[in-house]
């Protein structure tokens, strides 16, 4: 296993591992191997947003698994959602540019699924076909394009296997890294999405509402999954930090008008090619399908220690969830408990 995982999951579940998946890899290449059926992203008590480099292996092999789960998508409120992984957003994958991605998708649910990676370059029909129930399929592709980018099941009808729940984000680094080298202290991953979620029977779990989904109607627009998740836990920084947000708008409809209260972006990278830099930016439009890489510092006499609230500035879906927090604080100023025997 890398010492420099690139997964939160498999951080904590530790089933990442140089092992062989299907073909020989390159001659002399290590294998990184991840079971998105072992390594879960924890969500409790919120989806860890939290990401960490990518491994030095060329090759990396995932195998994902689509299921069907009950979900959290706001407090208190349940919906029958599809998965890649068991949650919604699907797991983090992250990789380097120039390396080898194989896939391998298994359908562990009672329906036809598929998968569409938008970092591919690789044919529709050979990699992206529905398969049905107990069936899976492999396939692998070079991550050639640096950037941020939406995964999703493409089974007709797309709006419905989105607004259900399958999608992910992908990250492939660049090889001269973001900003030509530019180091940052923290990174998240946000997706935003929609869901349009009509009430259960008998107070059961929320299902879909096919109806509202083609009128833009939605129940709630979040950031990773569940609405208001990080205004009760705010993303952590310290004074001084640099901090990169991966921000993917899975839709299936919306767009996302990303922006933090009290920052200005001194970097952004639409699509996350660092050839594309922006610079000066209060607000940016992600569009549905879209990715975009934000850099912010949160330095003293400026954006310092306090709380600022990220949203989508199309504030009618804030309003139904798409807000959160950052709170900075500064290590310095935080007086240590004294040890047990000093009291």
């Amino acid at each position: 296993m890398s010492s420099r995982p690139f997964l939160i999951g498999a951080l904590l579940a530790g089933s990442a591992g140089l092992v062989g998946f299907g073909a020989a890899g390159r001659q002399g290449d290590a294998v990184e191997y991840t079971d998105f059926g072992q390594v879960r992203t924890p969500t409790e008590p919120a989806f860890v947003a939290a990401v960490e480099p990518p491994s030095a292996a060329p090759i990396k092999e995932f195998r994902i698994p689509i299921t069907h789960e009950t979900i959290e998508i706001a407090k208190g409120v349940t919906y029958e959602g599809w998965t890649f992984g068991g949650t919604v957003p699907g797991p983090v994958i992250r990789v380097r540019e120039g390396d080898l991605v194989r896939i391998k998708l298994v359908n562990e649910s009672p329906m036809p699924h598929s998968i569409d990676f938008h970092s591919a370059r690789i044919p529709w029909n050979e990699a992206y076909r529905s398969i049905m129930p107990g069936e899976d399929i492999e396939f692998e592709f070079t991550a050639r394009d640096p950037g941020v980018y939406l995964v999703h099941c493409g089974t007709p009808p797309v709006t419905m296997h989105i607004m259900q729940g399958m999608y992910l984000a992908i990250i492939v680094d660049p090889k001269e890294g973001w900003g030509r080298g530019t180091k940052v202290d923290k990174e998240f991953v946000i997706v935003q999405s929609e869901f349009y979620a009509a009430p259960g029977e008998g107070g059961s779990a929320r299902r879909a509402d096919w109806k509202a989904a083609m009128g833009k109607d939605a129940s709630h627009v979040v950031f990773n999954g569940r609405a208001f998740q990080y205004k009760a836990h705010p993303l952590q920084v310290e004074l001084g930090d640099r901090v990169r947000f991966f921000v993917v708008s899975a839709g299936p409809s919306f767009r996302s008008d990303f922006h933090i209260v009290g920052a200005v972006f001194d970097r952004v990278y639409p699509d996350g090619n660092p050839d594309n830099a922006l610079v000066g930016v209060q607000t940016y439009t992600v569009p549905a399908g879209g990715g975009a890489v934000f850099e912010t510092v949160f330095e003293e006499g400026a954006s310092g220690v306090g709380l600022y609230p990220f949203v989508t500035h199309a504030f009618a879906d804030a309003e139904k969830g798409a807000v959160g927090l950052i709170q900075v604080t500064d290590p310095a100023s935080v007086v240590a408990e004294p040890a047990p025997e000093a009291r």
